[in-house]
């Protein structure tokens, strides 16, 4: 069983590489140009991940169609959802609150590339309460 702070080093390793890509493109690009570089630079970083994953989705007892496709699942532990928006509304943040409750992942990193500096949202899906709670950070120049 993974300890909190195994998920506090795994999350910070994955928000170094995320820095790391942002410093390198600054703002502006796509999505995907992000999602291809973030690739890169965790690969770099021995960081273990998995990229545009599936995720079935449950109605009741019921398997739908229509499956979750999230960015990156890093150490099989941390789903990563990139966006390259200039401003987040909220609906992003609910996104990624869905994606743990309906895959039973208690750790989710919201990393949007397109404001001047990394923003940055870490999701913690508490299974007693089916609630997350975020913890919001933002790096570089304001």
């Amino acid at each position: 069983m993974k300890s909190p702070t195994d998920n506090d080093t795994r999350t910070y390793a994955i928000i170094g590489a995320a820095m790391e890509v942002h410093k390198q493109l600054g703002c502006g690009f796509l999505e995907a140009v992000y999602q291809e570089a973030l690739a890169i630079e965790l690969s770099k970083r021995n960081i273990p991940f998995r990229r545009e994953v599936h995720l079935p989705i449950h109605y009741k007892e019921a398997l739908l169609a229509t499956a979750y496709c999230v960015d990156f699942i890093c150490f099989e532990s941390v789903i990563i959802e990139l966006k390259a928006l200039a401003h987040m509304s909220g609906t992003e943040e609910a996104q990624v609150i869905n994606y743990l409750k309906a895959t039973g992942y208690e750790i989710g990193l919201l990393l949007n590339f397109g404001a001047r500096s990394l923003q940055q949202r870490r999701f913690v899906l508490s299974k007693s309460v089916e609630s997350a709670k975020s913890a919001d950070y933002s790096y570089g120049p304001k």
